[in-house]
């Protein structure tokens, strides 16, 4: 995860819900977690507005399940599994507006996103990168972004995804093959 510092979860979980400490708990799991989930999202949908909006979504439902979060993984694996479906139901409803089926240009919405955010700041190398990631597979893109930006672990990204792990190295060779063929030529 982008977040290295130590954190008691534990503690945080009690804090979240005790109706006497759950604002600030919740204001905690915001700062902790706030950064690498939006970074999550946009790297999923590729804008700056669609991903504040989705993290403002993700935090909504966080808030809302609370009481439903059993601890059987750690707060930080559920927080990206709700940030993970959040996208993955943003880019649906986007494909069902534009009349695509899954794999028929979705990506091509994320592509433009890159190439028209105002606050993307790459370079052409970088904006090649960002659309070779783009054009990935949707399940190829997420492993790809969990393990090569997040340097997330196979075992956590197996339990955000419910994905086993030899099937996530897989898809991340075949992400990383064709990230690394889409940009061989500018470097």
């Amino acid at each position: 995860m982008a977040y290295k510092a130590p954190i008691d979860e534990a503690k945080l979980i009690e804090d979240l819900r005790n109706p006497a400490t759950a604002k600030q708990g919740f204001d905690t799991l915001v700062r902790l977690y706030g950064e690498p989930i939006y970074w999550q999202i946009r790297k999923m949908v590729g804008s700056h507005e669609d991903a504040n909006d989705l993290l403002q979504n993700c935090f909504l439902r966080v808030w809302n399940n609370l009481h439903s979060f059993r601890g059987d993984a750690r707060l930080s694996t559920w927080l990206y599994k709700i940030a993970v479906n959040e996208s993955i139901n943003f880019l649906n409803k986007e494909r069902q507006r534009r009349n695509l089926t899954a794999g028929e240009g979705g990506e091509d919405y994320i592509i433009e996103k890159i190439e028209s955010d105002p606050y993307f700041d790459g370079d052409d190398l970088q904006k090649a990168l960002q659309k070779a990631i783009a054009s990935l597979p949707e399940k190829q893109r997420l492993v790809f972004n969990m393990r090569y930006y997040d340097e997330l672990k196979y075992e956590e990204i197996s339990e955000i995804l419910g994905t086993s792990v030899g099937a996530l190295k897989a898809s991340y060779h075949h992400a990383m093959k064709k990230v690394t063929a889409a940009i061989s030529g500018l470097v």
